[in-house]
C-alpha cells in the first residue's frame, strides 16, 4: 500500500506532470508543435502512472489528460499549434458551463465532486459554485487574451504554471466562505430548558 507522500507526489505526477513536460519541451525546442509530442507522451506516461500504482484514474485528471490526448493529437496531425492554444478556453467553457448551468437548473454540479471531503449547507454550495463557474469563465476569456496578444513563450509559461498559480490563490479566496459555513455547520444545537 501506498504511503501519502507517495500517494501525494503520484497525484502531482498525475495532474502536472504533462504540462510540465510540455512547458520543458517548449523551453528545448521553442516550437509549439514540437512540444505537444512532450505533451502528448508526458500525459500518456503520467496516466499510465497513475493507474498503475493507484490501479485507478480520478475523473478529473482522466478529463484533463484526455483532452491534453486529444487536442495535443489535433495539433500534432494539422501542424497547427491553434489546437493546443485552444484547449484552455475550451475545457474552461465547459467547467464553467457545468457549474453555471448546473446552478440554473437546480443542481449542485461542484458538491458531487467535493460533497464528501467537505461539509458545507447548500446555499454555500451554491456560492461556491457559481463563483468557481466565473472564475473558469473568467480565464477562458484570459486564454483568449494571452494567446492572441502575447507570444508563444508567454502563452505557455501562463498555461504552466500560471493557470495553475491562478487556480490557487483563486481557491484560497474562498476559504473564509468554506470557514465560515462550516463553523455554522459544526456549531453545536443550544442547550433546551
Amino acid at each position: 500500500m501506498a504511503t501519502s507522500n507517495t500517494h501525494k507526489t503520484i497525484r502531482a505526477i498525475v495532474d502536472y506532470g504533462g504540462l510540465a513536460v510540455f512547458a520543458a519541451g517548449y523551453l528545448i525546442t521553442r516550437d509549439l508543435v514540437q512540444a505537444t509530442w512532450w505533451l502528448v507522451a508526458g500525459s500518456a506516461a503520467a496516466l499510465a502512472i497513475g493507474f498503475a500504482v493507484e490501479r485507478r484514474v480520478a475523473p478529473m485528471p482522466l478529463l484533463a489528460g484526455g483532452a491534453a490526448l486529444v487536442f495535443g493529437a489535433l495539433t500534432l496531425v494539422f501542424h497547427n499549434p491553434a489546437f493546443i492554444k485552444a484547449k484552455p478556453t475550451v475545457m474552461n467553457l465547459l467547467f464553467a458551463a457545468a457549474l453555471l448551468g448546473g446552478t440554473a437548473i437546480g443542481r449542485n454540479p461542484l458538491k458531487l465532486l467535493l460533497g464528501e471531503s467537505l461539509n458545507l449547507p447548500d446555499a454555500a454550495w451554491r456560492t461556491l459554485t457559481v463563483r468557481y463557474g466565473l472564475f473558469f469563465l473568467a480565464l477562458a476569456v484570459l486564454n483568449l487574451i494571452v494567446w492572441f496578444k502575447f507570444s508563444d513563450a508567454v502563452w505557455v509559461f501562463f498555461r504552466f504554471p500560471g493557470l495553475l498559480i491562478l487556480s490557487v490563490a483563486f481557491s484560497l479566496t474562498q476559504v473564509p466562505l468554506m470557514m465560515k459555513y462550516m463553523k455554522d455547520a459544526e456549531a453545536p444545537p443550544p442547550p433546551v430548558d
